[in-house]
């Protein structure tokens, strides 16, 4: 069950019981685990679009809510092995404010989670090339092993002889989930164009129904209360809007601020307000022991 705030925001209905439990000390966070999502992105005439999933209405977890491919770290993603190509290690555990197998870490889960979940593969057989179309029968059956764990990324890039492409990767902006949240994670942004000569299709088992779209037009259905999304999604779109071209955006994303941004609950009088640092659209007062306002 999912509830909407304003707009298409994504709000679950145990949050102000959660909410007051950490207030009250009766709640301990869980430790947010590493994540990674990556906003794809190709050209239009109205300009670029983004590929975005709708989770289905049975999941856990922002059912029926609009993201990005994307998804936690494997284990085995800090594998020191991985064929690798574009900026360091170490430029990205500067980057990304971790040490260099974290990094790598996170790098691979999100070329890895676009692949399982997209069917698109930011990898190459040369440190200048990308593969081409990744839809055959052998293809599916090297994706299906991964999301079933049963090949790390690094097994699967060495045994076709591919090099992971860091360098079509920009890491765009870092949220927490909440600490009163059961399940939370710690995710890093991505943005990438999609290759030439690859396709996207609904690999995802966790998704119903896939969508490129502009982020200008996703913003406005969410505004209109016909996408639901959550505060990490709408305020991504909304930053994307501003940029004419993949390109553009990429160029963009080194002088991003990859600060987290982690919500916050407090208690005022008779409610509690829930914001998010540096995003005011997204603060709710919530009634104690009401729905929010």
């Amino acid at each position: 069950m999912v509830n909407a705030q304003a707009g298409g925001q994504w709000y679950p209905p145990e949050w102000p019981e959660r909410i007051r439990a950490l207030a009250d000390g009766g709640l301990t966070p869980v430790v947010p685990k590493r994540a990674a999502t990556v906003m794809l992105l190709k050209g239009t005439g109205d300009g670029p679009a983004v590929y975005m999933l709708r989770r289905r209405a049975s999941m856990a977890f922002a059912g029926g809510a609009y993201a990005y491919p994307g998804g936690g770290v494997d284990p085995r993603d800090d594998d020191r092995h991985v064929r690798w190509a574009g900026p360091s290690r170490a430029w990205w555990a500067d980057r990304l404010g971790v040490d260099g197998a974290q990094a790598q870490a996170i790098v691979c889960a999100a070329v890895r989670e676009t692949y399982e979940e997209a069917g698109v593969l930011l990898a190459g057989p040369t440190p200048d090339s990308v593969v081409g179309d990744t839809t055959g029968d052998d293809w599916e059956a090297d994706r299906a092993a991964l999301v079933a764990r049963e090949t790390s990324f690094a097994e699967f890039l060495d045994r076709r002889g591919l090099v992971l492409r860091s360098d079509l990767l920009g890491a765009w902006t870092r949220w927490i989930t909440p600490e009163f949240e059961p399940r939370r994670y710690d995710t890093w942004f991505f943005v990438a164009a999609l290759p030439a000569g690859q396709r996207t299709r609904n690999a995802s088992t966790e998704a119903d129904r896939t969508v490129w779209i502009t982020p200008r037009a996703a913003a406005g259905a969410y505004d209109r209360g016909e996408l639901l999304m959550m505060p990490p999604t709408i305020a991504t779109l909304r930053r994307l809007a501003a940029y004419g071209t993949a390109a553009e955006a990429l160029d963009a994303a080194p002088e991003r601020d990859l600060t987290p941004v982690l919500a916050t609950a407090r208690l005022v009088g008779g409610e509690i307000v829930l914001s998010w640092p540096g995003h005011d659209e997204f603060t709710q007062h919530i009634p104690i022991g009401g729905a929010p306002a």
